[in-house]
């Protein structure tokens, strides 16, 4: 029963800020250096979420949902602003560096902690990963643009262009013809073929410019905060005046028409680009991650999280309504909306414009990502759960330095040889998980609002709210919604089989939080705010697929074999006793 007891052993809140402030005289290594402002701070909100979502993902969600994608964005920040609060409650009372995996190790203990900060690595590594395979893309197209020709085998994953020369070799052997070969198949045959041989029959295939950038921003950030800082301010200003002028030459294109009907694939179709609209705002954690290098944590970690959620959730319904009105919604389904939208007006200079700010808002969430993965680590290591070489903290230039250079080889080296088909759901499966633990966290330490912190969630008694809201999500439900309600009761009672019924398992569990929340409110008046939080990131986390759900848990019990191997035996809590509660 000790064993057990202690995978949950927590640090009380005095212990994490003794462990220890990065402005500590004599802290090993010399500490972190304190450098940021709130507009800093702001800056690296947005750097982290006006990116992909803005530049990409925002059109196949516009195509599947028309114009109603704008609410879609607006429930989205509602969520996103649950958690917001509650990441700055906890960001004024715990101004550590490590984000969620801090806050979890005060609020739920030890293992929940590990399981957090394992998360977090798959949500920074693998949305990196992406994103620099990303900008390689638009790096390589806007290279074509202006002339200059990259050898494919130079901008193609290794795994991409073997598996297609393979494929394509596969079906010549078997005397099909090459037209029933899919066109990204033949490039990466053609690519494989082309390419110098190195040894044997394997040829020299690599995403060069994707290992490139990574190299670049990494040396960005080990070399301090205040470049990366000024980086980020410098990307973002770049990135606030492209919107601004696609906001302000698209208004006078905007056809009324192109609005109707608002929602012409129902709640369905908007819901359906929950997974892409969520990928949009995943960076805003990434923020808390740098609270040791703030001036003052208190008081800016939590003004800049909301003014940052803000400025990017008006940017995001104002550029989904300016797009669905330029065109219709069925022609945005392309990875390029913004620069899709001027070619189709006539306004190819403004569509080469938008093409080249796309890599520079590439970048930044690069930027804002390879800052918050180290910080993580290093906190990590400081509790005694990793190695503590990833605690090391650079005499001059006061950064994490190993930590910064492991995160740019896990993120370097697989967007160099992998053109890996990472899906979207699998990054925003492990920010939402950070985020339902925040605010559950907020509910264990904070459920009533009492805390003395120099910002706290607004205490709203959840006794009788959250009973009435459940009634009128119910009744939605059935109004909006009922024939999924009902080919849901057909396949849980038994049609279909366990393969039909294992896709409804996520959404289950849901209700049954949902249940147990609702009674545990009316028993203990716990605060409205982070409750609707808890449940708002559960519900999203139902709608990612219960093959994304799968390839996570297989992603924690790799975690889980690592802590119980190193973790475990050497956590400091191991050696101060004193310090469990």
């Amino acid at each position: 029963m000790s064993s057990f007891s202690n995978l949950f052993r927590r640090k009380d809140i005095g212990a994490i800020l003794q462990n220890p402030p990065a402005d500590v005289e004599g802290h090993s290594h010399g500490g972190l250096e304190r450098n940021l402002s709130v507009r800093d701070l702001t800056a690296l909100g947005i750097a982290a979420v006006i990116g992909a979502g803005i530049f990409s993902t925002i059109g196949n969600a516009s195509h599947d949902g028309g114009p109603a994608v704008s609410l879609l964005f607006v429930f989205t920040a509602i969520a996103c602003a649950f958690s917001a609060l509650c990441y700055a409650q906890f960001a004024a009372t715990i101004p550590i560096s490590g984000s969620a995996y801090t806050y979890a190790y005060a609020s739920f203990g030890e293992l929940t902690a590990w399981i957090i900060g394992w998360a977090l690595i798959m949500e920074y590594a693998v949305g990196n990963i992406v994103v620099a395979i990303s900008w390689s893309d638009y790096f390589t197209g806007l290279m074509e643009g202006i002339g200059v020709h990259i050898p494919t085998y130079l901008t193609m994953g290794t795994q991409s262009a073997y598996k297609g020369y393979h494929e394509v070799l596969d079906l010549m052997l078997a005397g099909k013809p090459l037209a029933d070969v899919a066109p990204a198949t033949l490039e990466a045959y053609k690519t494989w073929n082309s390419a110098p041989v190195l040894f044997g029959d394997f040829r020299l295939v690599c995403d060069l410019p994707a290992f490139l950038i990574t190299v670049l921003i990494t040396a960005v950030v080990y070399v301090g905060i205040k470049e990366s800082k000024t980086a980020s301010n410098l990307l973002v200003l770049l990135k606030l005046i492209v919107v601004a002028v696609v906001i302000a030459v698209g208004v006078f294109y905007v056809q009324p028409a192109n609005w109707s009907p608002f929602a012409p694939n129902g709640i369905s179709g908007v819901l359906k680009g929950v997974s892409a609209v969520f990928f949009a705002y995943i960076g805003f954690d990434a923020i808390s991650t740098t609270a040791e290098e703030c001036k003052n944590p208190q008081r800016d970690l939590p003004r800049a999280m909301i003014y940052a959620l803000i400025i990017c959730t008006v940017l995001y319904v104002i550029i989904t309504l300016v797009l669905t009105g330029m065109v219709s919604y069925k022609e945005l389904g392309v990875g390029d909306p913004l620069a899709f939208v001027f070619q189709k007006v006539g306004l190819p200079q403004l569509a080469g414009v938008v093409a080249v700010s796309a890599i520079f808002a590439m970048a930044s969430v690069l930027l804002v990502f390879q800052i918050g993965q180290p910080r993580i680590w290093m906190s990590m290591s400081r509790d005694g759960l990793l190695p503590p070489i990833f605690g090391r903290v650079h005499p001059k230039f006061h950064t994490p330095s190993f930590s910064t250079i492991v995160t740019g080889f896990f993120v370097g080296v697989p967007a160099l040889l992998l053109n890996m088909d990472l899906v979207i759901d699998l990054t925003s499966i492990g920010t939402l998980f950070a985020f339902a633990l925040v605010c559950g966290g907020i509910l264990i330490l904070d459920p009533h609002g009492t805390s003395e912190a120099r910002f706290k969630v607004p205490y709203i008694n959840g006794q009788f709210v959250l009973p009435v809201l459940m009634v009128i999500g119910i009744a939605l439900l059935f109004v909006y919604n009922g024939a999924a309600v009902s080919e849901m009761g057909r396949v849980v009672t038994g049609a279909g089989g366990y393969e039909a019924f294992r896709h409804y398992i996520p959404m289950l569990v849901f209700f049954g939080f949902c249940i147990y929340l609702t009674i545990a409110s009316v028993r203990r008046r716990l605060s409205l705010l982070p409750t609707l939080g808890l449940l708002t990131n559960l519900y999203l986390m139902t709608q990612l697929g219960i093959n994304n759900w799968l390839l996570f848990f297989g992603w924690l019990v790799l975690g889980l074999a690592l802590y119980f191997n190193y973790g475990y035996k050497h956590s400091k809590l191991n050696a101060s006793p004193a310090a469990n509660s």
